[in-house]
Parts: structure tokens; sequence; C-alpha cells
């Protein structure tokens, strides 16, 4: 099994510019979601960030969201 390769993005959330690296695998899988709910990434991706405990990293917590939604599926 070889490594994915981490791409870094930058979003406005919030109001303010934030970058997220993710390994590309978890950037497709949010791009799907993002779509079966008809918003855009940085919308999906700023209900994640308030979503999230301030102990929890915005990219770890996509990863978890990201999971349990193909968990649930």
């Amino acid at each position: 099994m070889s490594a994915a390769n981490v791409a870094k993005r930058s979003l406005d959330i919030a109001g303010h510019r934030t970058s997220v690296s993710l390994e590309s695998p978890f950037w497709e899988a949010l791009g799907e979601i993002a779509a079966e709910r008809k918003l855009s990434l940085a919308a999906l991706v700023a209900e994640i960030d308030r979503a999230r405990t301030p102990a929890t990293n915005l990219s770890s917590a996509i990863r978890v969201f990201v999971l349990a939604h193909y968990r649930q599926s």
C-alpha cells in the first residue's frame, strides 16, 4: 500500500482564511459529501468547524466526519 499524497487547501471559514492539509482520498470524499448535500466544500468544512470541540484539530475533525459519513451509509 502506498502513502496517499497530502494536499493543502486554503478555504474561507467564518470570515477568515485557513489552510487545511488532508490526504487526497479525504479531499475526494469530502467533495462527494458536499455535492450530495448541495453545499460548497467551504460551506461543508464550515459546518464541521462549528461542530468540533476547541481541542480538536480541524483536519482531524474532517477525517472523523468523513469516516462517520461512510460508516452510516
